[in-house]
């Protein structure tokens, strides 16, 4: 698994062919959902863009009209961060900037965000239990890849925010 590491005023990270594969599928869908699949009725849409005045309807409203629109093209550039320094399909390495570093880091949160509304994973979920009980029940499931996927997001958006900090 690819691990992010500072070198030289980058934050540099080897991807494998499958992770590539991986982050440009999920950025993608990131993009989608937030284009052509945009819906206030989608759960994934109300958690990316939660209420601001949940006891005000009204208020959250306004305030949405007046924000949304830059938010969620903010959103789609992050998202567009990660497909735009992605290696070809051939895996290789990743160097980030400070700025795109960030960008990816708010991505993988958003990505994140939404995959653990569609698992149905909430703040108690133990993770590792979660991924066992999907495997104990059908090890080729599509939950056990989708599990897999949202772990390996955490595992790259820690090491990715490690880099930053250290």
């Amino acid at each position: 698994m690819s691990m992010f590491r500072r070198q030289a005023g980058r934050y540099v990270a080897t991807l494998a062919v499958d992770e590539v594969r991986v982050l440009r599928k999920v950025a993608s869908e990131v993009v989608g959902l937030l284009t052509d699949g945009f819906d206030h009725s989608d759960p994934v849409v109300d958690r990316l863009f939660p209420a601001v005045y949940p006891e005000d309807s009204a208020g959250s409203a306004e305030f949405r009209r007046y924000t949304e629109g830059d938010l969620k093209t903010a959103k789609i550039d992050q998202a567009g961060a990660i497909l735009a320094a992605l290696p070809d399909e051939a895996g290789g390495e990743v160097r980030l900037d400070a700025e795109a570093a960030e960008a990816w880091l708010r991505a993988l949160n958003d990505a994140r965000l939404a995959m653990g509304v569609r698992l149905e994973i909430k703040d108690g979920t133990d993770l590792g239990e979660e991924l066992d009980d999907a495997v104990a029940e059908d090890a080729s499931s599509s939950r056990v890849f989708q599990l897999s996927v949202y772990a390996y997001l955490g595992y790259l958006q820690e090491s990715l925010l490690n880099a930053l900090i250290d």
